[in-house]
């Protein structure tokens, strides 16, 4: 499953990034990692950005790089 399936309010640890080098670059430079715990905070209406907690801190992150954001169901303990 990809982040942007993942319904609001779920938490889901990050299983990989599927991006070139600048997405993993980009991602990591915010703080996400594969292994980590987020929780989808909000999703913006038509096509808009997806809000995610990321270690107590909310990122926006594009629908198409939330595309590319493999995830698993996970009993998160950062809760």
């Amino acid at each position: 499953m990809v982040l942007l399936d993942v319904k609001r309010g779920d938490w889901v640890r990050v299983v990989s990034l599927q991006g070139g080098e600048n997405l993993r670059d980009k991602l990591t430079q915010h703080g996400l990692y594969p292994g980590d715990c987020v929780r989808v905070v909000r999703t913006a209406p038509l096509g808009g950005p997806l809000l995610v907690d990321v270690h107590g801190r909310e990122i926006a992150l594009g629908r198409g790089i939330a595309e590319k954001i493999v995830v698993e169901e996970y009993e998160c303990e950062s809760r």
